[in-house]
């Protein structure tokens, strides 16, 4: 693993790929989520995972609490890239931030938005779950059954786990869309057909949110649907890059 820049991750570099494929973590979630994904697409594209504050080798920083922050944050990291086209990947709260980091990053944005697990940023719940006490929200993480499910059983990495989850969840809670013009790049929305934190409805709405074309795959399973269609994933990010290259 290559590791220039803390915000940055590559569990599978390949620098001689046609494209880079940069990805946006869950809540509580980390970049090691996606190190599948970046195996599954190599070597015909770079995975570049973003690692937020505040997890992993980054727990003793802060985590940003304001989602539009947090974007602006890594679009300056990213900057203008390395000339290769890129796509971003976001799950859930991912795909907040990865939209928003687009946004801020205008002509040097993604070639195509990937939104998984997440309703489009014009459609609202008004959760707080970063409001619930320490038991209710283990449940609520439990009942998701994501990647930082495992150490709630642990009181010294619950303490840990918990405070950056509702750091994260402050930050998806309190984000409303400004409004404004649709991206210009391609949006494909993937969802689970079983996942209760976006419906159907919430994910097709996404369409609004580009001029550059709409696609929404549907795939079986709950929030966390991508582990178990980690093929299937790859599979249309690449055919997606090979369709703008093309």
């Amino acid at each position: 693993m290559t590791r220039a820049n803390p915000w940055l991750h590559r569990s599978h570099p390949s620098p001689h790929s046609d494209a880079q494929v940069i990805c946006f973590p869950h809540a509580g979630g980390s970049a090691g989520f996606y190190h599948p994904l970046g195996a599954a697409l190599a070597p015909a594209a770079e995975l570049v995972a973003v690692q937020y504050p505040g997890r992993q080798e980054r727990r003793h920083e802060p985590p940003v609490n304001d989602l539009r922050l947090l974007a602006g944050r890594i679009a300056d990291v990213l900057g203008p890239g390395d000339g290769r086209p890129r796509a971003f990947f976001g799950h859930s709260m991912g795909a907040l931030v990865a939209f928003e980091t687009a946004l801020a990053l205008g002509d040097h944005g993604p070639v195509t938005l990937f939104v998984s697990g997440r309703r489009a940023p014009s459609r609202v719940r008004h959760d707080m779950m970063h409001l619930l006490d320490d038991h209710e929200l283990v449940a609520h993480l439990k009942a998701l059954n994501g990647s930082e499910a495992a150490v709630l059983d642990d009181p010294e990495l619950r303490a840990m786990v918990l405070a950056t989850i509702r750091a994260d969840y402050r930050a998806i809670e309190t984000y409303r869309f400004a409004g404004g013009a649709p991206l210009g790049c391609p949006i494909v929305a993937l969802t689970g057909d079983a996942d209760p934190l976006t419906s159907l409805a919430e994910a097709q709405a996404w369409e609004a949110h580009t001029s550059g074309g709409f696609e929404l795959h549907v795939l079986s399973g709950g929030h966390f649907f991508v582990r178990d269609h980690n093929a299937a994933v790859a599979e249309t990010i690449l055919k997606s890059l090979e369709t703008i290259r093309a």
